[in-house]
């Protein structure tokens, strides 16, 4: 039987990581971007996608962006969309609760035993604790992200490091 896999990306992670990397490509198919984390010989359960609404006081038009965006996500087979909150700071808005929630869909999945092997987009120290947890109840987790941007932590707490590069990430790009 093969391995089954579940995929938890960080949105604004990596939409922040790839403008970054990817001279400012974020136009990701998130479907096929999955697919190929999970590769042939794997089966793959089921992708989550955290992330924000953008800050109320937005532009509209990049308000209406970010719905044909998430319009897109909910039609993608086997993608959940997780939103978290925006708080108002002193310094702007703030996400909150995102890597919370990514910790504790990984835990729970692996406690319910949904998938063998969680792949893990993104580049934030926050998570590694989560990962560890995780590998503590037998799961394996792989950590796919870019070079630039990534936690040492993280990289080092994962089973398996997938570096991302613009070569990589090419296939993925829903224009040329």
């Amino acid at each position: 039987m093969p391995e089954r896999v579940c995929v938890f990306i960080d949105g604004s992670n990596f939409y922040h990581l790839c403008r970054e990397n990817l001279g400012g490509r974020t136009d990701v198919k998130f479907g096929d971007f999955a697919t190929w984390l999970v590769g042939p010989s794997r089966s793959l359960v089921r992708t989550y996608y955290y992330n924000c609404r953008i800050a109320p006081d937005s532009a509209p038009a990049a308000k209406k962006a970010q719905e044909s965006f998430l319009d897109v996500l909910y039609r993608t087979p086997y993608l959940e969309v997780r939103l978290g909150k925006l708080v108002r700071s002193p310094s702007g808005w703030t996400e909150k609760g995102i890597d919370m929630r990514i910790g504790i869909d990984m835990l729970m999945g692996a406690v319910r035993n949904l998938y063998d092997v969680a792949v893990l987009v993104s580049g934030d120290g926050d998570l590694a604790e989560a990962v560890r947890a995780v590998k503590s109840l037998g799961k394996h987790v792989e950590v796919a992200s870019f070079q630039r941007g990534r936690s040492y932590e993280l990289v080092q707490e994962a089973d398996v490091y997938r570096p991302l590069e613009l070569t990589s990430m090419r296939p993925f790009f829903t224009r040329p």
